[in-house]
């Protein structure tokens, strides 16, 4: 099977693989290469797949949509990120929330800045 990951402003990666376990809204499911053709809404989760070459790889996913049609298998999400093992998965993973956890303070600062002047011109239009 080939397997495409898409994020919103490239391509993650193209893959053959042999088999792919993800977690659904219902649970997770596996995919092998004769598997009838279907779409599934992924949970944030570990996503693995197992190389044709053999060794198996890790993504922490965010929400997706995963769609196997023949022997392709496209998997669109917001965000992934990959690591050959748990540890250093996770490892990653919180970094990653580390790194948007400062920029969503950012953000919150300067919507508060912008609200405060906001209300300050507000205020002297009176």
């Amino acid at each position: 099977m080939l397997l495409k990951i898409l994020l919103p402003a490239e391509v993650m990666m193209e893959q053959e693989v042999k088999k792919i376990v993800a977690e659904a809204e219902n649970g997770s499911f596996c995919l092998m290469p004769n598997h009838i053709d279907f779409t599934a809404t992924l949970a944030p989760g570990i996503f693995s797949y197992e190389l044709t070459s053999g060794g198996q790889e890790l993504l922490a996913m965010d929400v997706g949509t995963l769609v196997k049609k023949g022997s392709e298998v496209l998997v669109s999400t917001r965000n992934a990120v990959r690591a050959p093992d748990l540890g250093k998965l996770k490892q990653v993973v919180v970094q990653q929330y580390d790194i948007l956890d400062e920029r969503e303070k950012l953000v919150r600062s300067a919507s508060a800045k912008l609200e405060a002047s906001l209300i300050r011109r507000f205020v002297e239009l009176k």
